[in-house]
């Protein structure tokens, strides 16, 4: 991410449930195809994962149909510039890489549906999807739908998303070199995301809205021994200034009864690590979940509890979420259900 404008025409995540965008009327279209109903593979999610399992699913001749959300692309697309997915140099934007990703799963026969998932049926085979209206049968799905950041719900927030305001500290943390940040959260993550800061800003502001952590007591110490973190307890951002990119953070006193004016933090960048909200909602509980909503695996396979169904990238991995494990996950899932399907067609011989 740069503090340059972030790119238009881009959604900002996979968005199950929202509405059908209006259509341009000013942009003459061409109404493609509609995607078969019936498919051996179905992909759910267009992130990182998804599209991954989509060209490896591909190239092994199953025609995988990918059921992407209206606002397709994932986390990736709250990035205009990624310098650690392997093979780009120069770095690449995160929308751009996400094209990438898809024109190589649609060049070896991906089907890409981009509407949202309405709900599941897991409990039979053929395993049902229902998506805008339509029914869709598949032999095997692979459910990558991923987990959005949560975010603090500010206006200014939402305006300067890839402009400064970012919810991962890996991804985004060296484009502030040289600078003052602000990291938002009083968990395990945001101390964490606080310490591997202090590699690239010249201070860390560490905002907590309450007067003690909830993280682990070794976290507590080292943040608050070292030099370069400096503690905001008892305060919440309620606003970030900047026109083009994030120039600072309105901070407000939540100690009960206080009545202070709300204070001007100067910092380049603002890292919000309140945590994650997997997008299980779908799925109505078929599939099991750990105490946090993350998708559980059946084995060190990418096998769910239910014969045919696959987990892949974040909605099941909340300790790396990176772009580079979410693909690798979606090579795994598409593996794994390539084999499951050879070998019930081997069992029907």
């Amino acid at each position: 991410m740069t503090n340059a404008e972030a790119p238009k025409g881009f959604g900002l995540a996979i968005d199950f449930g929202a509405a059908a965008p209006a259509a341009d009327p000013a942009v003459a279209t061409k109404a493609a195809p509609a995607a078969p109903t019936e498919a051996r593979l179905l992909i759910l999610g267009s992130g990182p994962a998804g599209l991954t399992a989509a060209i490896y699913a591909a190239r092994a001749g199953l025609a995988p149909v990918v059921i992407g959300g209206y606002a397709p692309g994932g986390q990736l697309m709250l990035t205009s510039e990624v310098e650690n997915f392997p093979g780009f140099p120069e770095g690449i934007d995160g929308p751009e890489l996400m094209a990438n990703m898809r024109k190589q799963a649609e060049r070896f026969g991906t089907i890409m549906v981009d509407q949202d998932v309405d709900r599941v049926d897991l409990s039979a085979e053929p395993h049902r999807v229902w998506s805008a209206g339509r029914e869709f049968h598949a032999e095997a799905i692979i459910v990558a739908t991923g987990a959005s950041a949560l975010w603090l719900g500010l206006e200014s927030e939402t305006r300067l998303r890839g402009r400064g305001v970012s919810a991962c500290a890996t991804c985004d943390g060296f484009f502030f070199k040289g600078q003052e940040v602000v990291v938002v959260g009083g968990g395990d993550t945001a101390l964490e995301e606080a310490l591997f800061l202090t590699r690239f800003a010249t201070k860390v502001h560490l905002v907590h809205r309450r007067d003690t952590f909830r993280a682990s007591k070794i976290m507590i110490s080292r943040v608050q021994a070292h030099a370069s973190i400096q503690l905001h307890m008892n305060r919440e951002v309620i606003e970030v200034l900047g026109e083009k990119s994030t120039e600072a953070v309105m901070l407000r006193d939540t100690t009960p009864g206080a009545t202070s004016t709300p204070e001007r933090l100067a910092a380049g960048g603002l890292f919000v690590a309140i945590g994650h909200k997997p997008n299980t909602a779908l799925l109505g509980g078929a599939l099991p979940v750990d105490a946090a909503g993350y998708l559980q695996l059946e084995s060190d396979t990418t096998a769910s509890q239910i014969d045919g169904v696959f987990i892949a990238g974040d909605v099941h991995d909340h300790r790396y979420r990176q772009a580079v494990t979410a693909a690798g996950d979606g090579c795994r899932a598409a593996l794994d259900a390539e084999r499951w399907l050879a070998e019930r067609d081997a069992s029907k011989s």
